[in-house]
């Protein structure tokens, strides 16, 4: 016996409503993602959703790094609860590009420590050039009689440029040794830092395949006074939020010295003033980068 039962519909049919057309989403002939693209979770679910099990893609690139100083001690090598000896520093840019490399999925060698001398220099530079696309160091690029990573590299390598008028990160170094494109970034931690995302990280979107290299800047009012001298470009870290009147304003983290790691730390964005500039009033329009959107993830 079957029980029939009645089903009373009390609103009116709408043709096409509530019904998901074919094509609707993407249409046959669309281009789904453009080459030079990176692929994000939404990516991923669309490629899915057309049945897309597999794509092509740029292999991730190979980067060697490691930093310099016979005063640098590695986390691993330090008793825990210990005095450092003295004349002895933490060496923090090594474990902060470990950090911003792994954001950007590539594949990373940490060749750890190199100590102040031109052999073991060269062996470094030699070995990460024989294994890596990329070869970044920190520490050795200025004009002392122990910075071996700038003889070295002109020994070894063709210098493209030396030196930029910006700050932090005046002395950055990059060319080509061998095959692979070298960076050579400053010791201070603060201009490591700020040179590996202006310039590192770019270049390796780029050797990525990626099109989309430019990191978002937006306008904003200051609410500090900043010093600074025209000639070069200055980055300096900032806190940016939304006042009262929904207008984007930023104000500095205070002192902005080159090996304060911890502004940084402290900051959200980078406020960028141009070369031509001679200080920042209060109340001045500036433009600042979010880390948001700079910083990898």
């Amino acid at each position: 016996t079957v029980n029939m039962t009645r089903i009373d519909i009390d609103a009116d049919v709408v043709a096409g409503k509530n019904v998901r057309l074919a094509g609707e989403d993407v249409a046959m002939g669309q281009m789904v993602l453009p080459r030079g693209r990176q692929l994000h979770a939404a990516d991923i679910g669309v490629l899915a959703s057309l049945g897309i099990a597999r794509v092509s893609v740029v292999r991730p690139l190979k980067v060697a790094f490691f930093s310099t100083g016979d005063e640098l001690c590695a986390l691993d090598e330090h008793e825990p609860g210990s005095t450092l000896a003295p004349g002895k520093l933490f060496d923090s840019n090594r474990y902060t590009m470990a950090a911003l490399l792994r954001g950007l999925h590539v594949e990373v060698t940490d060749l750890g420590i190199v100590r102040d001398n031109e052999a073991d220099t060269r062996d470094a530079l030699l070995q990460a050039s024989a294994e890596a696309d990329i070869v970044i160091s920190s520490g050795g690029v200025s004009a002392g009689e122990a910075d071996f990573v700038t003889r070295v590299f002109h020994e070894l390598g063709q210098v493209s440029f030396w030196k930029l008028a910006m700050r932090p990160g005046r002395p950055l170094a990059y060319g080509q040794i061998g095959q692979s494109a070298f960076f050579g970034l400053p010791g201070n931690p603060v201009a490591v830092m700020v040179t590996f995302l202006e310039f590192v990280q770019p270049a390796l979107k780029h050797l990525s395949g990626m099109h989309d290299l430019d990191s978002p800047i937006l306008p904003a009012r200051c609410l500090s006074t900043l010093r600074k001298s025209p000639g070069r470009v200055e980055y300096q870290r900032g806190i940016m939020r939304l006042d009262d009147q929904g207008e984007l304003v930023v104000e500095s983290t205070g002192k902005q010295g080159a090996g304060r790691l911890s502004s940084m730390s402290a900051a959200n964005c980078l406020i960028v003033i141009a070369s031509e500039v001679d200080g920042v009033k209060a109340g001045d329009r500036v433009q600042v980068q979010p880390f948001h959107g700079l910083l990898p993830g």
